[in-house]
Parts: structure tokens; sequence; C-alpha cells
């Protein structure tokens, strides 16, 4: 099962070189890493990072991450479950990394296989 991550280039950078995704400033303010599936990405993208450039979309396999305990399924927008990742995001379950474009009027393009 893939959940999907969106960080700036520089936070991406700075975890490539630690060896390790620590999480947002919101994502530390909240106790764990938020997540989206799919179905929720394009809401969350239109509500926490509009017309924000140079993001990058982390592909992530639910199922690699260890302990499986640290990934909980939690309730948030309008009732709705959400990954949430109590811990440190090991790089070795992030599958793929796609920029994400931004059109005209500042809303993100999904990629195809998003």
């Amino acid at each position: 099962m893939t959940i999907y991550k969106v960080v700036t280039a520089g936070a991406w950078q700075d975890a490539r070189q630690k060896g390790v995704y620590e999480g947002s400033a919101d994502d530390k303010r909240d106790g764990f890493i938020h997540f989206s599936t799919a179905e929720q990405l394009a809401e969350t993208l239109r509500k926490h990072y509009a017309g924000a450039r140079d993001l990058l979309l982390l592909y992530v396999n639910a199922r690699s991450i260890e302990p499986a305990e640290a990934l909980r399924w939690e309730p948030s927008r309008g009732g709705a479950l959400f990954p949430h990742l109590y811990g440190s995001l090991p790089l070795a379950a992030v599958e793929r990394v796609e920029a994400l474009a931004v059109d005209d009027q500042g809303l993100h393009l999904l990629p195809e296989h998003a």
C-alpha cells in the first residue's frame, strides 16, 4: 500500500543527508508525520500547500515501515482515516520521489500514478 508525503525540496535534501526524514515543523508540533492516501492527496495539497512551489511528492510503502505499529490510521478531516507515523520515516520506505508542478492558478498537478 502506498501513502504519500508532501515535502519541500530542501527538507528532502536534509533527510537524504541524515538518512531519515523526521517531519516538517507541523509534524513535529503534532507529534507525528502526516501522510495522505491517494484519495486524500488533492485536498491535502489544496488545503495546506496552495500555491507553494518547490514541493516533492514522496511515495511511501506503508508496509515497509517498522515497527508496523508506529503507523496509525486516525480520524482527521471530516472523520476520514489518515495515516500518521509516530516516529521517523526511514528513507528505505520511500519508493519514488516526484516534483509537483503548479498550474497558472497555483493548483498542484498530481502525477498520473499518484
